[in-house]
């Protein structure tokens, strides 16, 4: 530890759950548009088509899915392989920023494959791949054989993750609409927004402004101060747990200036917005219904912000992951939907007032997305638990 900071003020667990939980709008609804929403919280995870919906139901106030079913219809919105090479929803915007930025992830991502992918030229692959998809959105499995018929030897798989990798292929709508169905199609961001991304350019000498506002610079620094708007207080390796990127000390470093410095218990350094808000420890979190892979449970080093580490590793089971949801700021455990009734299995007891909050936050949640569907709330015991 290093004599700066040994004298940052700390933070403790508490105080960095409410800080995450306002900058992520889940301790108060905020009334942001949805697209204001997606862009402040650089991106939404988005596997599956469902998740980005759940997580704007739970940090918006008034919010209806058509909204961002309309933004992705419009092509404001986008699903695209990004950060942590997840599928996220994001705006055009960040589309056009954010996957130049981890571009240098994705191309590491191809040694994986290498076996695969012997005597494959990948800048031909890419060419190729472009030309395929900009004629008419493709399938994995249209690509994957369409390449396959140039590199006869090659592995099918790993010619389709190739040109993942290789272009910023987003996927086509109707997939990811509210309420319709289809399959996973692709085209480049640059055909289907019909504008450029942005090329990464050479690191600044001297720091960015902390506006942590969009911008159409890619920049370290510029998302630096964007992450931390939307996760703060954060380490260095916080940040590259989210990105899934590494080396961004540097960018750190340059802006250390702009920046307020704390440690956490633990002693780890952490850097935050000079201005940004940092409630009492003691703020009343009400409870939140999240869908499976939210960013807030996935986008730092040490999760115990959010994650007792009783409960690690109990929100999933192998590669399935379960929705979860948050009492006093925490998570205390997981719901489903079944035919008739929204299950909620806490991985411990709750109060009779907590039963009651966790109640209405569900009826509440139903009634943004499940309009009309008559769903009886049950509590139950947890999977695995």
């Amino acid at each position: 530890m290093t004599k700066t900071t040994a004298s940052a003020p700390v933070l403790s667990p508490r105080a960095l759950n409410r800080a995450t939980l306002d900058r992520q709008l889940l301790l108060r609804r905020s009334g942001l548009s949805a697209k204001a929403a997606v862009g402040h919280l650089l991106g939404l995870q988005a596997q599956n088509v469902k998740p980005p919906y759940y997580a704007l139901a739970a940090r918006l106030d008034g919010f209806a899915p058509e909204e961002l079913s309309q933004l992705m219809a419009d092509r404001e919105v986008v699903r695209i392989v990004t950060m942590r090479s997840t599928i996220h929803t994001h705006t055009a915007e960040d589309c056009r920023t954010l996957r130049p930025l981890v571009q240098p992830a994705r191309d590491r991502e191809l040694i994986n494959f290498r076996k695969g992918l012997q005597g494959v030229d990948l800048d031909r692959l890419a060419v190729l791949a472009r030309e395929l998809v900009e004629a008419e959105p493709r399938t994995m499995k249209q690509l994957r054989e369409a390449l396959l018929a140039e590199w006869t030897d090659a592995d099918p798989q790993a010619l389709a993750i190739a040109a993942r990798c290789k272009l910023p292929l987003v996927q086509v709508t109707p997939r990811g609409l509210w309420g319709r169905s289809g399959q996973v199609a692709l085209t480049t961001a640059e055909h289907w927004l019909d504008r450029p991304t942005e090329a990464v350019p050479a690191e600044p000498t001297h720091p960015e402004p902390t506006h942590p506002e969009p911008t159409s610079t890619p920049t370290p620094d510029t998302t630096v101060l964007r992450y931390l708007a939307a996760f703060g207080p954060a380490s260095v390796k916080d940040m590259q747990t989210w990105a899934g990127l590494t080396r961004l000390r540097d960018a750190f470093e340059r802006l250390r200036p702009q920046l307020r410095v704390f440690r956490d218990e633990n002693g780890v350094e952490l850097f935050d917005l000079p201005d940004a808000s940092r409630p009492a420890e003691d703020t009343p979190a009400p409870p939140r219904f999240l869908p499976e892979f939210d960013n807030l449970l996935l986008s730092h080093a040490d999760r115990t912000r959010v994650v007792p580490k009783e409960y690690w590793g109990r929100s999933r089971q192998g590669n399935q992951a379960y929705c979860t949801f948050l009492v006093d700021g925490f998570l205390a455990g997981v719901w489903r939907l079944t035919e008739d009734a929204l299950v909620v299995e806490p991985f411990d007891r709750l109060t009779k007032a907590q039963q009651k909050d966790v109640t209405a936050e569900g009826e509440r949640m139903l009634a943004t997305l499940h309009r009309g569907t008559p769903y009886d709330i049950r509590f139950g015991a947890v999977v695995g638990g």
